[in-house]
């Protein structure tokens, strides 16, 4: 199983709703496991975009899904206007 972290820094002031519509997107695209945190420690305005695939494979043919979906672009529209930077981290569960 992989976990892939999807982390952003939001603007001030943008950060509940960034994670209001990451959630709405995450909802519409079926992202498996799906969960939205936001920051209590560390950088200020931390939103996290978290979710599972079985493998890598997996996460590749979503990202093409999600290319194509167009509800879920339409969901995602304006995004990028409410943070400042942002990263990816993909984790390898160890069981």
């Amino acid at each position: 199983m992989i976990v892939i972290r999807n982390s952003f820094i939001a603007k001030p002031g943008q950060a509940s709703k960034l994670a209001a519509q990451l959630k709405e997107a995450a909802k519409t695209a079926q992202m498996p496991n799906h969960r939205i945190l936001t920051d209590l420690t560390g950088d200020f305005n931390r939103v996290v975009l978290e979710f599972t695939v079985a493998n890598i494979g997996e996460w590749e043919a979503g990202l093409k899904t999600y290319n194509s979906n167009q509800e879920f672009r339409a969901k995602m529209a304006g995004y990028t206007e409410l943070w400042i930077t942002g990263s990816r981290e993909l984790y390898q569960v160890v069981e």
